[in-house]
């Protein structure tokens, strides 16, 4: 009985220990076990390989969970991909049209096959919209349901790898989610082109990896996203796309990484419709694009970070139509229109970019934009380094441009910028330059060594000029011609070759405590000309050829410092202020060092001097000969040692001529006798 019972107790151990050992995997192939794909895979179970040898199998399939579907053969390189997925061939032709070439199963895996022959494949339609970069496709497919070569639909998790998707109706390989079903299948070193739709397409909510992938020739992206998907998209090759390599829409928010998109028909990288797509698009390289190497659109706010975009047709960067990205640490060059450029009402934030030899801008806003650029350099391009126009609202600040072939940064046609703490130096045209009504703020600022003007306004443009510094510029340190209006307060203006201010062609301007230097040359260190108007308070004006202010125009003179190199005998004229026939000046409590006169006015319409101090000067220091309206000119001060000098020499008309007065210098303080003690 004993024995018995310990017969009983082994064999249930025995059974035991079978119920709990894995079941061995087998390894099912086609044709020598089943003479077609889908018969093997309906005699695997979970774990089992399906192998297929090299051939032709007209047929779809649909997986199993946790079966491997596998090409025969090992990684050789064909002259796509992998030569046994050339030589495998999965062919839907005639297939159930409501069926994919390939369905994938939870858990299942694909590796090596060419995938073909599903749905209908337009050669006629491809051409037309290749040749017209897709401007008249139909939005509508995109992001829709079909039939695609490989379809991951609802599956949680399987692999994707090594397969050829081709001339398929629709999409080459394509995830679908859904609500609370998370789909991260894995789809790496494939090759999908000439498809219907999308090479690859993550769409309703789907998170695959994208990795490796190469997408070239389809009929809509390289790579799509629509439908609030979320993939990571990373060192994928796409190129020849009818539309963007990398298409991003719908609320969908990928991270793009590491992959080269080039020679698409259209972006390198798209991204359009809604502030909810939010996607990060990093470390790509976007080159050789008929459009933007990166495009942003439609109220797309994407994060677009350390990218290289060169040799687009447009821009290295460009977004439009109300889109919001923040577009930071990337590298702009050679493209055919500016290297990163906003239109449109599209807000960005550009910042800490580098952007050079482009064919338009370094960056450039119109049309409306709003753009925050902060931190970018930009050099050698063909036009501005930053360049605002058609009415865009820029705030510019802490850029540094130089070397441009136009303005650091200019401003035209009703822009509004705010350019603040730049640095501009060596342009070929102005540091900043702003034209064709143009309104800006200018402040804090340092142009130097550009060649013509460090800031210039022109052609009815109106600025605001504070607190910058222009120093060494071919022409002026501020210029201000053809109508246009400048307040030019508190700025510094040194060694300018030409002028330190110039005012030209009717315009109008305030210039107020300005510090002017220079410390050699002829030109007038301020020129008004050509019936221009002014206002000149309280400024420093040191150094100076034939001027410290010439006025052929209209011009109030008041509160200002003027410290010459002279006075000067004999040769050009060198006078504090100039007045030259015709115009009108006011000239009034101004202190005048080391000129020849303060003022000297031949034949102009009117001239008022009142209340000016002069020192170190020749023989006179207000001179007025045949004013048209009589002259005023009152409670002068000329401050000499030489009884022969006197304040004042007025021919022609005269209203008031009173109170104009010589007086001793007052002695240095070293030369002063000790004041007697106040002790008792």
């Amino acid at each position: 009985m004993r024995q018995l019972q310990v017969s009983y107790s082994a064999l249930a151990i025995a059974l035991l220990a079978m119920l709990s050992s894995p079941a061995v995997a087998a390894t099912l192939r086609v044709p020598e076990d089943h003479k077609s794909i889908q018969a093997a895979i309906d005699a695997a179970t979970d774990g089992d390989t399906v192998l297929v040898s090299a051939g032709t199998y007209r047929e779809r399939v649909s997986l199993k969970p946790n079966v491997t579907l596998r090409s025969a053969g090992d990684d050789t390189k064909g002259e796509l991909g992998l030569k046994r997925a050339e030589e495998t061939i999965i062919d839907g032709t005639g297939g159930d049209e409501n069926s994919a070439g390939v369905s994938m199963a939870e858990g299942s895996k694909i590796d090596g096959f060419t995938v073909t022959g599903v749905g209908t494949y337009d050669d006629e339609a491809w051409n037309k919209h290749h040749a017209t970069q897709g401007e008249d496709q139909s939005y509508d497919r995109i992001g829709k349901p079909g039939v695609a070569g490989i379809a991951i639909v609802r599956i949680t998790d399987c692999e994707v790898v090594n397969n050829i998707v081709h001339h398929i109706g629709y999409s080459g390989i394509v995830t679908m989610g859904g609500q609370g079903k998370r789909v991260s299948a894995y789809i790496h070193h494939n090759i999908a082109y000439r498809n219907m739709g999308g090479g690859i397409g993550a769409m309703m909510e789907s998170s695959p990896t994208i990795e490796s992938n190469t997408c070239f020739e389809n009929f809509y992206a390289g790579i799509g996203h629509a439908t609030r998907a979320y993939p990571l998209v990373i060192n994928n090759d796409c190129y020849k796309n009818i539309r963007a390599g990398i298409g991003i829409s719908e609320g969908s928010k990928p991270i793009v990484r590491g992959n080269k998109c080039y020679n698409n028909r259209r972006a390198g990288i798209g991204v359009r419709t809604g502030e909810e797509t939010t996607p990060l698009i990093e470390h790509n390289e976007c080159y050789d694009n008929d459009m933007a190497g990166i495009g942003a659109m439609k109220d797309a706010a994407p994060i677009v970070r350390h990218n290289r975009c060169y040799r687009n047709a447009e821009a290295g960067i460009g977004c439009q139509l109300g889109a919001t990205p923040l577009i930071e640490f990337n590298e702009c060059f050679e493209n055919g229109m500016s290297g990163i450029g906003c239109r449109s009402e599209a807000a960005p934030v550009i910042r800490n970019n580098k952007c050079y030899q482009n064919e338009t801008a370094g960056i450039g806003s119109q049309d409306g934009a709003r753009p925050v650029i902060i931190g970018n350099e930009c050099y050698e391009n063909v036009m501005a380094g930053i360049g605002t126009e058609d009415g865009a609202q820029a705030i510019i600040r802490d850029n540094k441009c130089y070397r441009n072939l136009q303005a650091g940064i200019g401003a035209r046609t009703g822009a509004r910028p705010i350019i603040d703490g730049n640095h501009c130096y060596e342009n070929l045209l102005a540091g900043i330059g702003s034209e064709d009504n143009a309104d800006v703020v200018i402040r804090g600022n340092r142009c130097e060594k550009n060649e013509q003007a460090g800031i210039g306004v022109q052609n009815g443009a109106r600025a605001l000029i504070v607190d910058n510094e222009c120093h060494q510029n071919a022409l002026a340190g501020i210029g201000v011609r053809d109508k246009a209006t400048a307040f030019v307060i508190r700025n510094k203006c040194v060694e300018n070759k030409m002028v330190a201010i110039g005012v030209r062609n009717e315009s109008q301007v305030q210039i107020t405590g300005n510090e002017l230097s220079r410390s050699g040359g002829m030109p007038p260190m301020i020129a008004i000309q050509e019936e221009s108007t002014a206002l000149i308070t309280d400024n420093t004006i040191t150094g100076g050829g034939v001027a410290g202010i010439l006025v052929r125009g209209t011009a109030t003179i008041t509160g200002n410092q003027f410290d010459g190199n002279g006075p000067r005998k004999g040769g050009p004229p060198n006078f504090a202020a100039w007045i030259h026939a015709g115009s009108t000046v006011t000239f009034s409590d101004n202190r005048v060092d080391r000129w020849r006169h303060a003022l000297s006015a031949s034949d102009a319409e009117s001239v008022r001097a009142i209340g000016n101090t002069t020192s170190r000067f020749m023989d006179t220091t207000i001179v007025v000969n045949n004013s048209k309206k009589p002259a005023h000119v009152s409670g002068n001060v000329a401050v000499s040692d030489n009884e022969k000098d006197e304040p004042v020499r007025v021919n022609g008309p005269q209203e008031a001529v009173t109170g104009n007065v010589r007086q001793d210098p007052q002695p240095s303080r070293v030369d002063r006798a000790p004041e007697p003690s106040q002790g008792n």
